[in-house]
């Protein structure tokens, strides 16, 4: 019952969010094509519901630089001040709001990662496709950037199992603190998370 219930919340609530943060998302865009130029929107495939693949949205946090071969330089080297006062504040997840109004995503659930680690899972660890990706979840409140994949993973798959209105409430909670004290922003050494390798069972 709480699973149709849900759907009815990140509708609403998503509606009721991009509305009311209607100008910090005019800004933000504004304050990106000024600062990193275009596009605005970070636009990346990420697997969905049962790993079905869509278009994740955030904001763009990083320059487009290529080293003279043409290939991107690091995270490190092209992520900016800007870009990592989005990233700290999490302002560059607003966007993820249009993917939980079309259905893409919900509020709460197992952080969507990469389709590139799709084939490196174990059964375990593909269990946390069994429920909608969210924008926040078990494993952000619980250390986000800062933990282990396993720790993530077995975060994500405790929330697959458990999830209900009162531990949805319980991450909100959590989440907000999270972001006012920019916990666990980025894994120590790197500027966002440790790449999967498959290794970390």
């Amino acid at each position: 019952m709480y699973y149709f219930v849900r759907r009815v919340l990140d509708v609403v609530v998503s509606l009721f969010l991009l509305i009311l943060l209607a100008p910090l998302l005019s800004v933000t865009a504004l304050l990106v094509r000024a600062k990193l130029g275009a596009p605005v929107f970070f636009c990346q495939t990420r697997p969905g519901f049962e790993g079905v693949p869509f278009k994740m949205y955030k904001f763009r946090t990083m320059l487009d630089q290529n080293d003279e071969a043409g290939t991107p330089l690091s995270d490190e080297q092209r992520l900016t001040s800007f870009g990592s006062a989005l990233r700290s504040t999490s302002i560059d997840e607003l966007p993820e709001l249009f993917n939980v109004l079309k259905g893409d995503m919900s509020l709460i659930g197992p952080r969507p990662l990469l389709m590139e680690y799709l084939p490196l899972y174990n059964e375990h660890q593909k269990r946390r496709h069994e429920v909608r990706p969210g924008i926040t979840g078990w494993a952000q409140v619980n250390g986000r950037n800062n933990i282990s994949w396993t720790e993530k993973f077995n975060y994500d798959v405790w929330y697959v199992d458990n999830y209900s209105f009162l531990v949805d409430m319980k991450i909100v909670l959590l989440s907000i603190k999270a972001v006012l004290s920019r916990d666990g922003v980025s894994a120590e050494g790197h500027v966002t998370a440790r790449k999967f390798t498959g290794n970390d069972q």
